[in-house]
């Protein structure tokens, strides 16, 4: 090998090692950096035959496990979706309290059969019939409240629905850019590491909203895929569409179209069940919160208003009032027919005749909602059969309960068996999904840069640049060495 070549190789040697040394410092500047890939040097040997011409740098690799992270977005979809449906439960639960809190619905009922129960044992006390009347209206102020609650949530949703869809459709095109920009970066031969870190962070922004699988295309690009087989984006961003509501009411759903779906491309797709290609995220949970779970909650809880209502609204239960009349709870002032039950939790009010603010009396309690005149004030007979009518096994006719017959109360606590029932397996499904994604979150982390390997690899190439830097100056030296002869 000629001296030349001797000095060449050193210098190349020197190259590497300063290259080497930049992807170094580069890993350990971003040990801490989210979606960040460690870098790896590719070396390679420039031989002809026996000619020695160094060493060449074939490029920058990014190390990355990319199944891991393919997992580690699945679980952070589940955590999307498990966390908006437990949250969603926990404030259903909140709206109507636990039997042990006295403003909650159990105890509202609670507190209007015992108001009954006093009132029929002093008929003659103002008080007491008071009481009653300010027991009753209490429970209908708390029906119409978790009606206004529940459709609130149901507008929540609906919005929050439009939110994640324009952060999906920002998101798709921004990582489309990407893409372009890593191809390009390619064909001019630099290094597009960091890029993909940009979109790597991209993706797993999106993916809490939707469940999202990685394939590697021509050119460092990527396709994205849901695992219910939707192209979310391959080549070009898919586009999600969707019309947020500015109000909803009991009686709106999604099915006669009044409100809106999604549509990916403008073509219509299911957001629930085994057909929905968006199964699993946040944007699927919020569909389902809209659509699905409160709806059910709003279906039971008019069952719960109908199953009050029909109580005291039996023809049997007071002689005084002409048949058709409403008893003392009403559909908005009105008799109740089943025909009306949607949203009648919403409408539900007290009988005008029992109310001194509307022009009624208290005293129509004790002797007839159709009585004209005050009749014996010791006579707590339909008072009796009030409480009677509240307390008496009666299977409802409505609502998806159980066969089985319940006083008011008791439906009440099964009504809200199942909305803990519901909190409380959403709540497992988030614990196993978040402990799931803890644990391939640390896996993932695991995998990152190593600063012991690292400051390793540094002295090697300390060690590599001071051996070839003393080629060179023995090389000179040589040449000097030949100067002066």
């Amino acid at each position: 090998m000629s001296i030349s070549g001797s000095l060449y190789n050193a210098l190349s040697g020197l190259s590497a090692a300063s290259r080497a040394a930049e992807v170094v410092s580069s890993n350990v500047a971003n040990a801490m950096t989210e979606g960040y890939g460690t870098r790896r040097l590719e070396l390679s040997s420039r031989t002809v035959g026996l000619s020695g011409y160094g060493v060449h740098v074939d490029g920058i690799v990014r190390d990355v496990d990319e199944g891991l992270i393919e997992s580690r977005r699945l679980a952070q979809a589940g955590v999307g979706y498990g966390d908006t449906k437990s949250a969603f439960f926990a404030d259903l639960e909140q709206v109507l309290g636990t039997p042990d809190q006295p403003g909650s619905l159990s105890g509202r009922l609670a507190r209007f059969e015992s108001a009954l129960i006093e009132a029929s044992a002093n008929p003659a006390s103002e008080a007491r019939l008071g009481n009653v009347l300010s027991a009753a209206q209490g429970l209908v102020s708390k029906l119409n409240q978790s009606t206004a609650s529940i459709q609130a949530a149901r507008v929540d949703a609906d919005h929050t629905i439009a939110a994640q869809v324009e952060k999906l459709n920002s998101g798709l095109q921004t990582i489309e850019n990407i893409n372009n920009a890593i191809q390009e970066s390619l064909a001019r031969g630099l290094d597009p590491s960091s890029l993909m870190d940009l979109r790597q962070q991209n993706i797993d922004e999106l993916s809490s909203i939707i469940p999202l699988r990685q394939v590697p295309r021509e050119h460092g690009k990527v396709a994205l895929f849901t695992p219910g087989g939707a192209i979310v984006l391959d080549g070009r961003a898919a586009t999600f569409g969707f019309s947020p509501t500015g109000t909803i009411v009991p009686e709106m759903r999604v099915d006669p179209g009044v409100l809106s779906g999604l549509t990916i491309n403008g073509n219509a797709v299911p957001t629930s069940g085994a057909r929905s290609p968006i199964a699993g995220g946040s944007l699927a949970a919020l569909f389902e919160i809209r659509d699905e779970s409160a709806v059910s909650a709003q279906t039971r809880l008019d069952a719960l208003a109908r199953d009050l209502v029909e109580r005291f609204q039996d023809p049997g239960l007071d002689s005084t009032r002409a048949v058709g009349d409403p008893g003392l709870f009403t559909d908005a002032g009105g008799a109740f027919v089943p025909a009306d039950e949607i949203a009648l939790s919403e409408r539900i009010r007290i009988n005008a005749a029992v109310d001194p603010e509307q022009g009624g009396a208290t005293w129509r309690l004790r002797d007839g909602l159709g009585a004209t005149v005050p009749g014996d004030v010791g006579n707590g007979a339909l008072l009796a059969d009030m409480t009677t009518a509240l307390t008496a096994n009666r299977t409802p006719a409505s609502g998806g309960f159980s066969g089985a017959a319940h006083s008011a109360s008791g439906l009440a606590g099964e009504y809200l068996s199942l909305i803990g029932a519901s909190r409380r397996n959403s709540e497992a499904e988030l614990g196993f999904a978040a402990a799931r994604h803890e644990t391939l979150k640390q896996m993932e982390l695991e995998t990152g840069v190593d600063t012991d390997a690292e400051m390793q690899k540094l002295l090697q190439i300390e060690q590599a640049y001071a051996a070839n830097a003393k080629v060179m100056t023995t090389a000179g030296e040589l040449l000097q060495i030949l100067m002066n002869l």
